[in-house]
């Protein structure tokens, strides 16, 4: 376990928006910035220390997750190019919203890792840390001279997570790689889109929200596995590999059947009824009856009892096949009804029910609300912002946001003079080369 930093001052209580740039000019020093607040609890993953090398956006979230139960994140950026996810999307005030989100629970420092200095400084980061998260093409590091073997000789129990469109080796190995191509290549879109429409790709990035559960998982595993062996590990995660898994049996209907899935809309090839319906009032309702007795309960609800007494309504696939009779009859009783009302029914029935929510439904729900899904994080730039909020709930040792993503370089000073004991003139001659 690493030695953790000491901990910042609070920032102080304010809603007043500081108008700040997400990063300044190449060769400028950042200007003084509100320190973090320090964690409201330790979190189940309190002393290990992480350093974020990794842009867009796998690598990064993993590290994020990590973060928020408790890991101290020190995320690394290129002193004149930014990560670029705090230029992805909308902004406020010149502020990235996404990187306020991803960024979240990280100390930001810079380093250009191809200069002797910005080197030297990985290596004693590296040095004090447990796990390393990268995703540069495949040699790039070793070009620099930071491969895992030279980071092991910096710190023999580091983790080192690299994460990769295509993995480290293999024909495509050196492609450029992002999360779209694993939606393609791994049978996603194939599957997903109308019967006689082109494949459908995601909007947002559910390739690279996969990899980064996965990413964390590995790394857990591994750090697991150092607790044995005493040495680190080099993890090695293919974007298009954690897709093709949540895919599913897909490669073992085909080696022992020859069976390809087609496309089916919102349909199930495996059950009915599941879809979409549209209430009298104009709202989206999705049905899902997996099992034999939710679908009994459903068609009951909508007043066709009949068809649980026919043969092929006892399992999931005698249901698909007959899927235009079981929409016909539950889309329209749900069509004669409004929302409120259809939702209040299927729940007095037991019968799997929700609504089709954006964005906006999202923040009004009353069960997300009762989660706290989306809560308030204090913010030096914005005020209080709104977003999700940790993964998941622990009973004992709760994960938490202790503050959302911070300006670019906002923490190089701290981190290089106070983790690193750096001298003051020497930080100053790294920043005058261009090495931070």
């Amino acid at each position: 376990m690493s030695t953790p930093v000491p901990g910042p001052a609070p920032l102080p209580p304010h809603r007043e928006k500081a108008r700040r740039p997400v990063h300044q000019p190449p060769g400028s020093r950042p200007p003084e910035q509100p320190a973090p607040p320090a964690a409201p609890s330790p979190g189940p993953l309190a002393g290990l220390r992480v350093l974020d090398l990794a842009t867009l956006f796998a690598g990064p979230l993993a590290a994020t997750l990590l973060g928020d139960f408790g890991a101290e994140v020190v995320k690394v950026e290129h002193p004149r190019r930014p990560d670029p996810s705090r230029g992805h999307g909308p902004a406020k005030d010149g502020v990235g919203l996404w990187w306020k989100l991803l960024g979240r629970n990280k100390q930001t420092v810079t380093a250009d890792l191809a200069t002797p200095g910005g080197r030297d400084v990985l290596l004693r980061l590296a040095a004090t840390a447990d796990v390393v998260i990268e995703n540069f093409r495949p040699g790039t590091l070793e070009k620099w001279g930071l491969g895992p073997a030279e980071l092991a000789a910096a710190q023999p129990g580091l983790v080192l997570a690299r994460v990769t469109g295509f993995g480290q080796f293999g024909p495509y190995a050196h492609r450029p790689g992002f999360g779209t191509l694993a939606e393609a290549m791994s049978g996603f879109a194939a599957l997903t889109g109308e019967p006689d429409g082109p494949p459908t790709l995601p909007p947002f990035g559910l390739a690279d929200s996969v990899a980064a559960l996965t990413t964390a998982f590995a790394v857990l595993a591994a750090l697991r596995g150092r607790e044995s062996t005493g040495r680190g590990q080099v993890v090695d995660l293919a974007i298009i590999e954690p897709m093709l898994t949540v895919l599913g049996p897909q490669p073992l209907w085909y080696d022992q059947l020859g069976h390809v899935q087609a496309r089916t809309g919102n349909r199930s090839a495996n059950s009915a009824p599941r879809n979409t319906y549209r209430t009298a009032d104009g709202a989206w309702l999705a049905v899902s009856a997996s099992t034999r007795s939710v679908a009994e309960r459903v068609l009951r609800l909508v007043g066709h009892p009949e068809f649980a007494a026919e043969e092929w309504f006892e399992t999931g696939s005698g249901r698909a096949r007959h899927a235009d009779e079981l929409d016909a009859a539950v889309g329209g009783w749900i069509a004669r009804h409004g929302a409120d009302e259809v939702v209040a029914a299927f729940e007095r029935a037991e019968a799997a029910v929700a609504p089709v929510c954006d964005v906006r439904g999202v923040m009004a729900n009353e069960q997300y609300r009762a989660l706290g899904s989306i809560t308030e994080v204090p913010d030096g730039e914005l005020g209080t912002i709104r977003m999700q909020n940790v993964l998941f709930r622990l009973s004992a040792t709760p994960g938490a946001i202790r503050w959302a993503g911070r300006p670019h370089g906002a923490d190089t000073d701290a981190v290089l003079t106070g983790l690193l004991g750096l001298p003051a003139a020497r930080v100053a001659a790294l920043r005058a080369e261009g090495a931070v």
